[in-house]
């Protein structure tokens, strides 16, 4: 069984309050978003994912095509 060092664990606890302090002081800077703007910028984002898939999907289209195109003229 090892045997920790008062010192050791001493300046681990030190280092998680440390830390909690630090990412708790960080926090308190956070400027969070409005009700209005979350919900704008959730808008946004489904309507870029939209047009996005729509682009892929227009591609895949036109690939599949393409390589039925390709199959119909080799064979």
């Amino acid at each position: 069984m090892a045997v920790v060092n008062r010192t050791e664990k001493e300046s681990r606890e030190n280092g998680i309050v440390r830390t909690y302090r630090e990412v708790r002081a960080e926090m308190k800077k956070v400027v969070w978003p409005t009700r209005e703007e979350t919900i704008r910028l959730t808008i946004v984002v489904i309507a870029i994912s939209a047009i996005i898939s729509l682009i892929l999907a227009a591609a895949d289209f036109g690939f599949l095509s393409l390589i039925t195109l390709l199959q119909q003229a080799v064979s």
